[in-house]
């Protein structure tokens, strides 16, 4: 995606950015996501802006997705999905989801040129 940038959180995990704007980040081990068997933290949480509730709801409204939220996320244009199962989706969705996530967050006027140069496939 054109105009990205990567910065660095806390815990020197990469966090995506287009206009200074992130949309795509590696998250550090947090309370709220964590194994329900074990009680271990989960290490490997990617988070994803979405452009609305609805495109989260539906999302993660199948609990065998490997897509989820938590309720520190209540509210947030966000989804969380574990590194370890990203694998559960093909490389189309993946791209899709990280080409949603960018239009999320970039300017209309790099959005508009991004989908001027790109549009949307028929069954996308």
């Amino acid at each position: 995606m054109p105009h990205v940038t990567v910065e660095h959180g806390s815990g020197d995990n990469p966090v995506y950015q287009v206009g200074r704007k992130s949309f795509v980040f590696f998250r550090n081990p947090r309370p709220d996501a964590f194994d329900p068997e074990t009680g271990e933290r989960y290490a490997d949480v990617i988070v994803f802006w979405v452009e609305s509730e609805a495109d989260k709801q539906a999302l993660v409204q199948d609990e065998a997705s490997p897509f989820f939220t938590t309720s520190h996320f209540d509210g947030h244009p966000s989804v969380l999905v574990r590194a370890g199962r990203i694998g559960e989706l093909t490389v189309r969705e993946v791209a899709e989801l990280v080409q949603d996530a960018w239009l999320s967050r970039a300017s209309a006027r790099r959005a508009a040129a991004w989908l001027s140069a790109h549009p949307p496939r028929a069954g996308s």
